[in-house]
């Protein structure tokens, strides 16, 4: 059965990257998985990628788990009403877990210009699509929680604590997702349920395994490219931090914080799928410190375009 054998979750944002690895991490830990997303194999996100919910859910049920796909625009709260009204009748009220995962940025974010020369419709798109949607996704799941005076939230985030992301937007964004789990987290503990934040390092996702032209049976070969691809991690990865949380009895001691996978690793003993631990952490504040002591700059474009959760 897997520690969270009789669990249930809600993947919000689980079509691709950081969302479908959480997912199949809690397939392995024996959870039913709810997948929610735009994108079916029917009808394509305006993002245009071709990963799907189904495909997603496939991958919880082969992993061990239940997965149950559900198309959902989490900017629609007609729509995310709707899913927790079923899962509120197909589960008989019960919600163990709900990983807000939504993005869609990827093509909003523009990288390498001052916040007055960004175009101010994708920046606030940017920022409705990263952050509205969680608020909503969470107004809607809070309820069958506090309900049963249990339950975990976790908000995706990128990066931890104060460092400045890169772009104005994107920053606003990941900064203020992580602060979502904090507020939360302050509203929740009463009522026994756990909010907290967690990034993933440099996540080898569908678009960058594209982006450094490699597959993941051969993605080493990107390090010719860029020698930091070597310290790169797939999505199960955070998908595994994840579920080691849901089955941390301790977790509400947590709540209202931020975490990187990278440490949890270390902490609760899991890897990546090859059996490794990498530390983006560590990797990263070496390039830093290097840049610093040489007053040279490193190249980190291949970095800011990880940011793909």
């Amino acid at each position: 059965m897997g520690r969270l054998g009789g669990h249930i979750a809600v993947v919000a944002g689980g079509t691709r990257a950081t969302g479908r690895g959480i997912a199949v991490a809690l397939g392995e830990e024996g959870a039913t998985v709810y997948v929610t997303g735009r994108t079916t194999r029917h009808q394509r996100s305006p993002m245009n990628r071709p990963e799907t919910i189904e495909d997603s859910a496939a991958l919880v049920t082969t992993a061990g788990g239940r997965g149950i796909a559900v198309q959902v625009d989490h900017a629609d709260p007609v729509q995310v009403a709707a899913l927790f009204h079923r899962i509120n009748t197909e589960q008989h009220g019960r919600l163990d877990i709900l990983v807000n995962d939504i993005w869609g940025g990827d093509d909003l974010a523009e990288w390498g210009k001052p916040f007055w020369e960004h175009s101010l419709d994708n920046g606030l798109r940017l920022l409705r699509q990263a952050t509205e949607t969680h608020m909503i996704t969470s107004w809607y799941a809070a309820p069958l929680m506090v309900t049963r005076k249990r339950g975990l939230i976790v908000e995706v985030t990128d990066g931890v604590g104060s460092a400045y992301r890169g772009s104005f937007f994107y920053d606003l964004a990941k900064v203020g997702v992580t602060r979502l789990a904090y507020a939360q987290a302050q509203e929740l503990r009463a009522h026994g349920v756990t909010a907290l934040a967690v990034t993933p390092g440099f996540l080898r996702s569908e678009a960058m395994l594209e982006r450094f032209g490699v597959t993941e049976e051969n993605w080493r070969d990107g390090v010719q490219r860029d020698p930091n691809f070597a310290v790169s991690e797939t999505p199960l990865y955070i998908g595994r931090a994840v579920a080691a949380l849901a089955a941390d009895p301790n977790v509400s001691e947590r709540s209202g914080r931020d975490f990187a996978v990278w440490t949890l690793a270390k902490e609760y003993g899991f890897t990546d799928r090859d059996g490794t631990q990498p530390d983006w952490g560590t990797h990263y504040a070496a390039l830093l410190a290097r840049q610093k002591e040489e007053g040279r700059s490193i190249s980190l474009d291949s970095v800011e375009t990880s940011r793909t959760l």
